[in-house]
Order: structure tokens, then sequence, then C-alpha cells
């Protein structure tokens, strides 16, 4: 079986093993219009499936699929990750004074078996934060990334003007982006410039819907808008929540080819955290969040401040409102995939994915949409089906192996025996002591982390 992990944070690798075997397992290949193979043989060599129902090797490490579900590795397209930042002030040759332990992230991912991820704010410290992952060998996902350019006078990337837009985006490809985002102050005309020269550098586009279109939402409907980021970004342009709003919607997605990153799972946690932080408090897995993201999303909660009774209604009915979005967007088939906006306060990594999919069955996707929506749907959105999202000989392994059938009932992707990351095999028992250790290394280390102390640290 799997090596035993080090006690040491240093040390959290799974020793690479080149030759694996899952026997007797249910695959559910997530290939169109496949139907499950029962008590099969995987086989994993080298980093990839090299076999489904071929002879075993003789060196092979046999893991016991029988009874279980082997499913592709979870893909969330819509994440914020925490890089190293300084908080202080700045001056030449300044670094950071905060570091941010890239393992210590990565585990909520793989835990819960997301094996890729898409980080929609991309900065310098997340192309750093990838190139650790490599030369370090971490147990993580592959992260994909997007440039977001913005409007006004923030920092980053900003374009004001269509010749800016498009010189951004030339600017975001030589940095090395794959993707780019648009946020919410572009005006219109930039807006159709970035998208226009996006395409042009063969670079998707996923964002916001920005507010200069507000009233006039089909003028952003232009050829290559990719995605749209947010279920939000369509209730911000609806007065009433209306179902004829929703449907109206849909057409314009569906027409243009645009899919959808519901999130979901963003506003109902913002909904809970408006009516009291106990549900922040109370959260299962906050143990495993940085102690100094503990700290913000409860002292200096954005949702939270200020709340009062017409706000609380106002983002439960917006929350109520994405549920049957999301059915209009069925029904007029327009592509959705998972995606959570994680790193939101209460949006944990890896964890939120499984929310997300519960709530995409509640707003009528069937559990094979669902899994379909964070499997083979992102990978061919992000240029990737020929390697992931569909258990097949020649794509990476990135699979995951799970006690319940999780098209008899969605939660099931939650009950996790074990993950394959890019070949590394990781069991649930290693994922708990791993789990473990970093719950008691937050707790030992929540004294250090005061949000509002953060420039002193």
């Amino acid at each position: 079986m799997a090596q035993v992990v080090s006690n040491k944070v240093s040390e959290q690798k799974i020793q690479q093993q080149a030759l694996y075997a899952i026997k007797d397992v249910n695959i559910i290949p997530m290939t169109t219009g496949s139907e499950i193979i029962e008590q099969a043989t995987v086989v994993v060599q080298d980093h990839k499936i090299t076999a489904i129902n071929g002879p075993i090797p003789e060196a092979a490490q046999i893991i016991d699929g029988k009874g279980k579900w082997l499913i592709p590795g979870l893909i969330d397209m819509h994440v914020h990750n925490p890089t190293d930042l300084n908080f202080g002030a700045s001056y030449p040759t300044k670094s950071p004074n905060f570091l941010m332990d890239t393992q210590d992230l990565m585990l909520l991912y793989i835990a819960n078996g997301v094996t890729t991820a898409f980080e929609l704010s991309g900065r310098p410290e997340h192309m750093a934060q990838r190139n650790e992952i490599v030369k370090t060998g971490l147990i993580a996902p592959r992260i994909a990334l997007a440039a977001l350019i913005d409007g006004g006078n923030g920092s980053g990337l900003v374009a004001n003007t269509p010749s800016d837009g498009r010189q951004t985006v030339r600017i975001a490809k030589a940095l090395g982006y794959e993707f780019i985002k648009i946020y919410s102050s572009i005006n219109l005309e930039t807006f159709s410039a970035i998208v226009d020269e996006a395409n042009k550098q063969g670079m998707k586009v996923v964002g916001h819907i920005p507010d200069t279109f507000k009233g006039r939402l089909s003028e952003a409907f232009v050829p290559h808008f990719d995605m749209v980021a947010h279920a939000e970004e369509y209730a911000k342009q609806s007065p009433d929540f209306s179902d004829r709003d929703a449907a109206h919607f849909a057409k314009l997605a569906k027409d243009n080819n645009t899919w959808l990153t519901a999130t979901l799972i963003t506003m109902v946690r913002i909904a809970e955290q408006a009516r009291t932080l106990d549900s922040l408090r109370d959260l299962q897995y906050l143990s495993y969040v940085h102690p100094l993201l503990q700290s913000k999303w409860l002292t200096a909660n954005q949702y939270n401040r200020g709340s009062s009774p017409d706000r609380i209604a106002h983002f439960e009915k917006m929350a109520e409102f994405h549920i049957r979005l999301v059915k209009a967007f069925k029904r007029a088939g327009v592509p959705i995939v998972a995606g959570t906006d994680a790193g939101t306060s209460g949006v944990v990594w890896g964890y939120a994915l499984h929310d997300e999919l519960e709530l995409l069955v509640k707003a009528g996707l069937t559990p094979a949409e669902a899994l379909a929506a964070a499997t083979r749907l992102p990978a061919k959105w992000l240029q990737l089906e020929d390697k992931v999202g569909t258990i097949q000989p020649g794509k990476w392994a990135d699979m995951v192996l799970l006690d319940a059938n999780p098209l008899e009932n969605i939660r099931n992707t939650k009950k996790i025996s074990g993950v394959f990351i890019n070949g590394q095999w990781v069991d649930k028992s290693q994922l708990a002591a791993m789990l473990s250790k970093l719950a008691k290394k937050n707790i030992a280390g929540k004294d250090k982390y005061d949000w509002k102390k953060r420039s002193e640290l």
C-alpha cells in the first residue's frame, strides 16, 4: 500500500510509486454517454492511466477497489488562493511579512479530491506558488491562472481605453497567464477590445459582467466572452429576480456560447454570515484554515458588518434566485461548470466544491450532470480534455476513489477512500493524519495571528 506520511511538515510528500493497480473497482469514467465499468482493473504507471481491464504488471502495488467507485479528479473552476504577501510598509528589497505554507493550503484540495483548480485573480505570487509545487514535489492540484483586468484607478492590470485593453492582454500573455478575467469597472469599449484581443492571443475570457452593462445586458454578449464567473452577475441585472429574467439571461448566454460558473455556495455562505458569524465559528472544517484568515473572517467580515434584516433578506432572495437561474440555464442548454469562489469568507478550499455539487443538484442537475460539471466540462473549457476530466488510458492519473456511488447520492463525493494526484496515491488514513496535524498547527499558532495587526507580522 501507499507509504506512510512523515510527521515533518516539510516532508509531507507521499513517496512516488511508479506502478499501481486498482482491482475490482466500479469506474464512472465520465466520458460522454459512457456506462459504469463494473469490477474493473485500472493500471497507473508513470503518472498516467495506462490500462483499463488489461493485465496487471507483476511489480504493481495493489489497491483494493471492491465495493468502491472511481471518478476523475474534481476540478474547481473558481478559486482564490492565498500566497506570500506583504501587509506592512513596502520599500525596495522588502520581502513578504506573511508566508503561506503552500502544502497546508493545497492539502485542503487534495483531501477533497480536487486535483485541478482555476485561479481567477492570478498574480506573480501564484506563478511562484505553482513553480514551488513542481520544484518541491508538493501534493497539490494542477493550477490554471487567469490574469484579472479591471478599469478605474486600481492596482494590478488596469485598462480604461480599448488600446490599453489590448496591450494589457498582450502583457498578460507575455507574463505567462493562460486566461483573462474581466472585472466590474471595465467600460464598454474596453471590454469589447479585451475580449477580441484575448481571442487573437488564444486566451479564453471569463469574468464579471461589468457595471457599464446595467440595463443593456445584451451588449455584453460579444463573441468569445466565454464564461460568466458568478450567477450573481446575472442577479444584479434583475430588479425583481423573476423567472422571466432568468430565461432571458439563459437565452443570451446560450446564443453566445457563454458558459456559467454559478458559485452557488458563495451566496449561501454570504447570507449565513449576514445573519450571524456563528455559521463561521461552527464550520466543521474552519480549523484547517490558516489562523490569519480565520481572524479576518471573524473580525473584519464585510458581510456581517452593519448587517440588517433588509440586507439579510436581500442575500437570501439572491441565493434563492441563483437556484432558479441555474434551472433556467440548464433548460436552455447552457454548459454549467462547478466553481466555488474559494477564499471568500466561509468558502473553504476543497470542501466548498462538495457543497457546490449538492447545490447544483438542488438546482435541477442530476448527480451525473453535477459530476460532469466538476470533471469533463471544466477540462473541456480549460482545453485540458486530452489530459484530465475523464478516466481513460493515456490520461493523467488524477482520480478519486469513493466508498459509495455518487450517481445515487451526490453527497457520496465526500466519502473519499483515497486520491490519485498525478499518479501519486494518498489514502484516507494519510489524509486524515495530515489534516489532524494541520489543525493542531493552526490551533497552536492562533495567538500569533491577528488580522488587525497583520502589518506587524
